[in-house]
């Protein structure tokens, strides 16, 4: 409540982190995490058996994988923190809060990295010989700081899910060894390890083409890497699983298939599995009998795991709701610890910028427009994506909505839709917020955010009697730069 909010009332505000949240790990999993060890393992191979054409092979990998992780990784990374500060200023301000030293550590080892890979990847061709096997230690370390990377994210991401005993004692080292961190871990990295070896198969389809006796033999080696870490990775997801709060469960199949097509989880859940068998089975054939497979078989797993990791990246966000930050912030951005304060004075008394304080019969519409846009539209819209106007039509139907029972509903919903907060506030904004989403079934409006048609500072803010009146004139002048188009 203390920053303008940010809103897209199509896409709407979480589908924008989603995408670039989503792209950003399909990237850095395969092609940093995992890739560089196996490049660095062909490498080696090329180097013990004296064959220049293995070696260039990983080169030529390598160099896919340095153009992509340091163009549209890079990008995606910087627009997860843009996207999340725009989105929930809350929500990124309290972790930036709590992983200080956290994110100051992954950035300057995120540094070094790019530091080596830039060196790896140049000083390829020159450093041959007897050099190489310096080369190839360059990779190694390159491998070793891509996974830290992972490894401190994935921290804060399992902190996300689960507090554990921070609540309580909160330092650095509870929200770092929360109860999610460690199996987590052990199910991204060497599922980051496969993937790189689904990607790998990708590549050697184009870069194998006239060399069938080299593509047979990188096909055997890159199939036996990813089915040597499978079941790993199957291990380290069933630890995770048996990790997640059994709150968290309850909320995986709206998360597989939206709250439209809950009752297709299970189908959703059984092509997961039909999906990972493809790549285990294609994986095999690769070690088995590389001579008989088909080209077009080394771009189908390729295809399979960005449908995965999107899936799970997507249930992994999902489930943690009604929660951003597990028993310690809701989704909407608002503290828990902060719900009874509001439900005394109201979200608007302590709204940094709205155009309501008190609420009137004039003015209710706008102070329910106010409460939408501080309390929902961190995951909803009003006719787009995710949009109030449709759950509401799918719940009272199309007839005019009866305000007592939107009321009542909106009042209670997050006992029996777990994954929604509660609304916070008083009686009198549940009341406003009901009125004005009675309104946009009659006349809908495209609602716009922050970055269109600026902000809201309520007037009490500028004449308040007990400032002196130069620090008045001020706070005026600034409300009218602010107001001004």
């Amino acid at each position: 409540m203390d920053f303008p909010l940010f809103h897209l009332d199509y896409a709407g505000n979480r589908m924008l982190i989603a995408f670039i949240a989503v792209v950003h790990v399909i990237v850095n999993h395969p092609m940093a995490v995992g890739a560089m060890p196996l490049v660095t393992l062909m490498e080696w191979w090329g180097w013990r058996r004296g064959d220049v054409r293995w070696d260039e092979l990983a080169r030529r990998i390598l160099f896919a994988c340095f153009i992509i992780t340091t163009t549209v990784g890079a990008l995606t990374g910087v627009g997860i923190w843009l996207s999340a500060s725009l989105a929930n200023p809350y929500a990124i301000g309290s972790l930036i809060r709590v992983f200080f030293w956290g994110w100051f550590t992954e950035w300057i080892i995120f540094c070094l990295e790019v530091g080596f890979i830039l060196f790896y990847f140049l000083t390829w061709k020159t450093w041959s010989g007897k050099r190489k096997l310096m080369h190839i230690r360059i990779g190694l370390a390159l491998s070793i700081f891509s996974w830290l990377t992972m490894a401190i994210i994935v921290a804060i991401l399992g902190f996300m899910m689960d507090t554990g005993a921070w609540l309580e004692n909160p330092s650095l080292i509870d929200g770092v060894l929360n109860p999610i961190y460690l199996p987590q871990l052990a199910f991204r990295t060497p599922f980051a390890m496969a993937l790189a070896g689904l990607f790998a198969l990708f590549l050697i389809f184009f870069f194998t083409k006239n060399n069938r006796k080299l593509r047979h033999r990188a096909v055997r080696f890159v199939s036996l890497w990813t089915l040597a870490w499978t079941p790993i990775y199957l291990l380290g997801a069933w630890w995770y699983w048996k990790s997640i709060p059994p709150n968290m469960i309850d909320n995986i199949p709206v998360a597989l298939a939206t709250q439209a097509f809950e009752s297709w989880h299970t189908l959703v859940a059984w092509f997961i599995v039909f999906a990972v068998t493809v790549i285990v089975l294609v994986a095999l054939w690769g070690v088995l009998t590389p001579k008989h497979l088909p080209r077009v078989a080394l771009i189908v797993p390729m295809i399979l795991c960005v449908i995965l990791v999107g899936y799970f990246e997507r249930v992994r966000e999902f489930i943690r709701k009604p929660y951003v930050i597990e028993k310690y912030m809701y989704a909407n951005g608002i503290l828990v610890q902060d719900y009874p304060l509001l439900a005394r004075d109201g979200v608007l008394q302590h709204a940094s910028y709205t155009p309501v304080r008190e609420i009137t019969e004039e003015n209710k519409i706008e102070a329910g427009r106010a409460m939408f846009v501080i309390a929902c539209t961190r995951c909803h819209t009003v006719e787009g994506l995710n949009g109030v106007v449709d759950k509401l039509s799918s719940r009272f139907g199309n007839e005019p909505w009866p305000h007592e029972a939107v009321k009542n509903f909106l009042a209670k919903m997050h006992n029996s839709l777990t994954f929604m907060p509660p609304v916070p506030g008083t009686e009198k904004e549940l009341d406003a917020l009901t009125a004005y989403m009675l309104m946009l079934q009659t006349k809908p409006e495209h609602l716009r955010g922050a970055q269109d048609i600026g902000v809201d500072v309520p007037v009490d803010a500028a004449q308040d009697s007990t400032k002196p009146k130069e620090e008045q004139n001020v706070w005026q002048a600034m409300i009218a730069e602010l107001q001004s188009p």
